[in-house]
This record gives structure tokens, sequence and C-alpha cells, in this order.
């Protein structure tokens, strides 16, 4: 086999995850495909050719469907059923793996292979017209007008006049859906939704009943024109993210002048000036003003942020009244709602346990229903005495009943729905698996510092042991500290800066997990670490051992500087919890979720932060006994585990799901199955609440479809309803559940 590419499509018209499964099914029976890979929600078909393939092969495959092409790879061409259109320039495909332990599924893992196609799907200039003057909205006033006009002169007229028109209406509907229904069959899915309609309005007609055929092809095309509409909305809710960038950026030349251009041309480096009011047009770095800037369109935080020299700003934040010139560190590709977006797209097209069940389930469903239909047209006429005209239509009637399209796009609808709510209010998911989870947590395990505290600790008292110089003391820890991330390091370096101390040149520097860190520094091997590691040292506290457990017992957090194992002193620091933290505690309890803080810290000063929060801990852990624990608290079910991202990655891949505390960081968009990107504890309990909205509403859907489905079969069966009525129990019920899921766009936290 020769080089394989990566390529990508723009796929237009796909409105559920039944399009995704026969775009993808087709398209795998290619020669030299492989890696196929659609994503519903982005409009992408991605997938690996090799030098057996062709791209012409694959936009054919595609048209053949009825859906548009228009390659992103380069030079772009565009396919569909009309054939080939101008090329146009290149796109930014997006690709975004995470490995961080959890399994993010792509919607290329085969969803129902049984279900709903969408025919005569639109032009690339539809999605730019209004819902009714597309190619649907066309197909749909024809044939109204055929049927309603078929209908008035029925009135009129002798029916051997006016039933040739019902017999027009049905055949203009069936050209294109039976050429569908042919294509679909042609590339391996010979049950759609195209294949049983066409058979039950042929099958109508046959029996004289060519008024309810044309009324069957009607109500379908309106359903389909009515679940474009919905799935239009749905991506809406993700376009709306796009529209927190602003249009245009004012860079500033070397000269100290300014100019615009498009926002997308920033380049990292470029200095760009912000003025009051102004959206921030990329992530960077301020280099000069200080200004209030509004986050809440990025993370949901509705207060205000103070920001200074050197600090970083997010793209889509609305900066309130200073003047700033920021530098620009990140390309726009690549930029804070630009990751966002990807994130959400990829989030939709992932599967939640529940969606699998769901496709397996309608795996079984179409051809068992087939099965039901051809028993109700054979037995009835031998059982119960009736007649074969009777059989047959109730028998047309179940294939309409047949399809599972309501009951397969009711999960993957309300799931795109609650991603997309979350992300507008700073609670990124990245899939259905982590927010199906997340709403069945029984326990939410915490990190302390930088999770349930502030994470910006400062040095409260230094106290050196018997001999010793308070100076000296700060001098070596600051130096053996040098280059660490943590932030009780950064605390006592900024201590020593504060104090502007010299600090003596440290080498072979060392962490030892969890407990120490060492270096030497004048020929002595010098380590800052927790009491439980001077302990295992052999180190003697003396006189500092009550001292210790009195700073302890105050809730602040304590470090042994020790020479060659004999103790120079302690430095004390305190981390204050977060002011929310208290109330996101109390929210989860209210939503009858236990929180339980785990914390490498010592039991001392771990029971005062959690006594003043109202949470349970587990304290003195290292990273090995965090995992331990995790797995423990797992045995009484999901584990939610809250953590910034850093130290806490093992924890947060062990848990049930990993939830990152971050602002708006690349670690908390990155590092774990959620963020919460306003940086709040209460974002947890909003987390759940919209975990537990979510699967609501799939229950409801999943209840809507197959409700309406079992209803409609019975009065089917006992003849209270015929053909027209059982296109509803698809085509409507799909409509339904669609449009409640659409509810979970208004979804808000309470408060």
């Amino acid at each position: 086999m020769g080089a394989v590419t990566r390529q990508t499509w723009r796929v237009e018209g796909m409105d559920c995850a039944s399009c995704v499964a026969k775009v993808t099914k087709a398209v795998e029976r290619l020669p030299g495909v492989s890696g196929v890979e659609v994503n519903l929600m982005a409009e992408r078909l991605t997938l690996d050719l090799d030098t057996a393939g062709r791209p012409e092969a694959v936009e054919a495959q595609v048209a053949a469907l009825g859906y548009s092409t228009k390659r992103l790879d380069g030079a772009a061409t565009a396919a569909g059923p009309g054939g080939a259109a101008p090329t146009c320039g290149p796109d930014h495909p997006h690709d975004h793996d995470h490995e961080d332990g959890h399994s993010h599924e792509s919607a290329s893992a085969k969803p129902a292979a049984h279900g709903h196609s969408h025919t005569d799907h639109e032009d690339p200039v539809d999605a730019t017209k209004s819902w009714w003057a597309t190619g649907k909205a066309k197909l749909v006033w024809l044939l109204g007008a055929l049927v309603l006009g078929a209908y008035a002169l029925s009135l009129v007229l002798p029916e051997q006049l006016t039933y040739p028109l019902f017999l027009v209406a049905t055949a203009v509907a069936l050209f294109p859906f039976g050429r569908r229904a042919i294509a679909l069959a042609r590339v391996g899915s010979p049950f759609s939704i195209e294949t049983l309609m066409c058979t039950a309005a042929i099958g109508a007609v046959v029996i004289g009943a060519a008024e309810e055929a044309a009324v069957v092809v009607l109500l379908f095309a309106i359903g389909e024109l009515l679940e474009n509409v919905a799935a239009g909305r749905a991506r809406a809710g993700i376009r709306a993210l796009a529209d927190l960038m602003p249009r245009v950026a004012l860079r500033v030349r070397p000269d100290g002048t300014t100019e615009q251009l498009p926002a997308d041309r920033l380049a990292i480096g470029d200095l760009v000036l912000i003025r009051p009011g102004d959206r921030v047009p990329c992530d960077g770095t301020i280099e000069e003003g200080t200004s209030a800037l509004d986050e809440s369109p990025v993370t949901g935080e509705s207060i205000p942020v103070a920001r200074g020299l050197g600090e970083a700003v997010i793209a889509g934040s609305i900066n309130a009244d200073g003047v700033l010139r920021v530098r620009v560190t990140r390309a726009a590709s690549d930029n804070t709602i630009a990751r966002i977006i990807r994130m959400v797209e990829e989030a939709a097209a992932s599967r939640a346990p529940t969606q699998r069940f769901i496709e397996r389930f309608s795996e079984w469903w179409t051809p068992g229903a087939m099965i039901v239909s051809a028993l109700v047209i054979l037995l009835p006429p031998f059982l119960f005495g009736w007649d074969w005209g009777t059989s047959v239509y109730r028998g047309l009637a179940v294939l309409l009943i047949a399809c599972p399209c309501a009951l397969v796009i009711s999960v993957p609808a309300a799931m795109a729905s609650g991603l997309s709510a979350g992300a507008r209010r700073g609670l990124l998911v990245k899939g259905g698996a982590a927010l199906e989870a997340i709403g069945a947590a029984r326990t939410v395990a915490f990190d302390k510092t930088g999770t349930l505290t502030e994470g910006h600790p400062r040095v409260t008292e230094i106290l050196p042991a018997p001999g010793q110089m308070e100076q000296q003391v700060l001098e070596l820890a600051a130096s053996v500290e040098q280059g660490s991330a943590h932030p009780l390091a950064k605390a006592v370096l900024a201590e020593a800066s504060a104090r502007s101390l010299t600090l003596p040149t440290a080498t072979d520097l060392a962490a030892i997990p969890g407990k120490a860190v060492t270096a030497m520094i004048g020929g002595r091997r010098i380590s800052v670490g927790s009491p439980r590691h001077a302990r295992e040292a052999g180190a003697q506290l003396g006189i500092l051992e009550m001292r210790l457990a009195r700073l302890e017992s105050q809730g602040k957090t304590v470090a042994v500087v020790l020479a060659d194992g004999t103790t120079l002193g302690l430095i004390a620091l305190r981390d204050e919890p977060r002011v929310d933290a208290k109330e996101g505690i109390a929210a989860l309890s209210t939503l009858g979720v236990r929180s339980v803080m785990l914390t490498g810290d010592n039991r001392r000063t771990g029971e005062a932060i959690a006594v003043s929060l109202g949470l349970d801990v587990k304290a003195e852990l290292l990273p090995d006994d965090k995992l331990r624990e995790i797995g423990r608290l797992m045995e009484g079910g999901p584990v939610v585990m809250v953590g910034d991202g850093i130290n806490d990655a093992p924890a947060l891949a062990a848990a049930s799901v990993g939830v990152a505390m971050g602002g708006g960081t690349d670690v908390a968009l990155e590092s774990a199955d959620a963020a919460v990107l306003k940086d709040r504890v209460t974002g947890v309990a909003e987390l759940v609440s919209l975990s537990r909205a979510t699967m609501a509403n799939v229950k409801q859907n999943v209840a809507v479809a197959v409700g309406l489905k079992g209803v409609f079969l019975v009065t089917t069966l006992i003849g209270l309803t015929g053909l027209w009525p059982a296109i509803l129990a698809d085509t409507g019920a799909t409509v339904l559940v669609t449009l409640n899921a659409l509810r979970l766009l208004r979804w808000r936290p309470q408060a």
C-alpha cells in the first residue's frame, strides 16, 4: 500500500445521527478508504486515502446520497446532486485528540446503520437562505399545492378526474425519494425510511389509495423540512460561540500607528490595541495598561476581572474601561474560542453509553418491524378473516412505523444541546459519556490547593531552629524551590523576592513526589518538604514540634527545611479557601452528592479547612494514595475528581470523570473530561445539574419516540388509523424529540 493522506470535506445537509451512519457506511465501502470519521455538528467528513482511493469517488458516493460536499484540504471542489461546482479556498479542518486516559469516541464509531436519510439536501447556497426558500421547502410547496389542489377539485369534480392529480403528487415525491432509496440500498442501507416510505406509497397506489399515498409523501416532506430547521437551530447554538469573536482588530504598527484588519489574520507576536468596550480579538498577554475584563461570554463568570501588565487575556472577553495593548500568543485557529468550539463539536460527535445502547437496539428494530409488517399482511386473512386489501393496507402502515429515526436521534440531539448550553456558560464537557456520568456521580473528590483554595498561598511565618537565622532558612528554601511550578514553591520565592534576598546557587535539584524537593547548596543536601518527610528522614524537630502542631491546627501548611537531615526551621504558609467554596459544597449536598477533599497536606491542616467548608477529608495522601482512594470511593458509585489539572492528572484520569478548574488555561481545556472555565467551585454543582437536566431530556425523548410508535402500531393494527397518521409516528416523533432537545439550549444554572 502506498502513502496515505488525511483528507476532509464539509458535508452539507446532514440532520441526524442516521445521516452520519449512512455517509460513514457508504464511504467505508470505497477502495482505498480507511479511518472514516463523520462529525454531524461540524458537518465534517474526514478519512484516510491511499493510492487506490480517489477523492472524486468519495464525493460522488456522498452526492449519490443527496448531500453536498466541499473539500477542505487544499483546492476544494464542491459536488452534489447537480454535479461539480467551482473551487474555493482552503479551510482549516479541526483535528483534536485527547489522551487523558478516557475514551472520547468519534461519531465514526459506527452509529446505527438503519435510520433516516434526508433527501433533496440543500445546495451550499441554501445555507444562507431562509428556511422557506431552501430546496426542501420548495418540494413541500409543490407537493402541498398538488395535494390541496387535487383535494379542492375532488369536492366539485368526479373522482376519475381528480385521482390522477394525487398520482402526480405521489410520483413527484417518489422520484427523489426513490432515487435516494436505491442509492442507499446499493451502499448497504436497504432498510432506510426512503425504502419503507416508497414501498408503502407504491403499495397504496396499487390498492387504489392514491389520495393517502399523496398525503403520506407530503407529510414525509414536511417532516424532513421541520427536522432540517431544527438541526439548523441546534448548530446555531454552536455558531453563537463563534459570534463572540470580533470581526476586526486594531494591530499596532512599529511606528505606533494602528491598522484595522480581520481578527483571524492576527499572527503570534502581533501587538493589538484594545479600547474600552471592545471585544478582545485574541489570546494574549498585556504589555501596557490595566483594565477590568468581562469574561462572562467565555467563562460564565459574571464579575469583571482586573487584569494588568504581564497577565493573560482570552479571546471573546470584553474590555470594560482601560486601554490595553496586548501581545498575541495564539493564532486565531488556536485561541480559546476556537478551541471551545472545536471541543463542543467533537463532544457532540462522541456517543454516550445510553446512545450506544439505543443504536444497538435500533439495528434490530427495523428488520423486526418489517417481519411484523409481512405477518400483518399474510396472517390475518387466514386467522381473522380480513380481506387482503385491509391486511395489505395495514401492513403498509406498519412499514411506515418501522424506522427508528426518532429513537436514534433522541439521545444525540439532547446531548448536543446540553453540551452547547454548558459551553455558553463556561462548562466544557468533552463528550456524551462524560456528560452522562457526571449526573450519576455519588461522590465528588476535590484536590485542596488551587481547587478549594485560591491557589495563591503566602508565607505567614518563618520559625528557625535554635542557632539558625530566619533569613538563612528562607534563602536556602527559595534556592531549592527555584524552577518549581507548585503554588507553595511560588509563595516561598515570592517572599524571598519581597525581602530582596540573594539566593545561593543550587545544583542537583530533584523532587520526591508528594514529599519534598532537594538540592545541593554549599556541599550540603538541602530539602524542603512535609513534616512527614522530615520524620521519615529521622530529623528531630525539638521545640519546633509544638509550634508545628499549633500552625497546622490553624489551617496552615508547614514546610520543614532540612540540611543533611538536620532541622533548620519551619516555613508556614496559608492558602485561603475560595470565597464560593462553602457555597459550592452546600450546592452539591443539596443535589445529594457527597463531597470529600483529598490532599497531601497534613491531617490537622486538612481537617481545619474541611470543617470550615463542610466536607469530609482524606489527608497526607501521596499521588499513589490518591489513586487508591479514588478506587475505594468508586466502589460506592461513580466519582467525579476535581483538580487543577497539573499535579492531579493521575487522579483525574482514574476517576469516572475528571473535572479541571482553570479559567480557560491549556490545562483546564486539555487535561480532563470536563472543565469549569469560570474557576468557581459552584461550577461543579452546575455541571451535575446540567448533566441531570440533559439525561431527563433524553428520557423524555425516548418515551416520546417509543410511545408514539407504540400507540400508532396498536391503532393501525385495530384499524383506527391508516397510512398518513403512521408517517407521523416517524417524522412527527423525530421533530418532537428534536424540538424538545432544543429546550436545553435555554438551560440556566439555578441561582
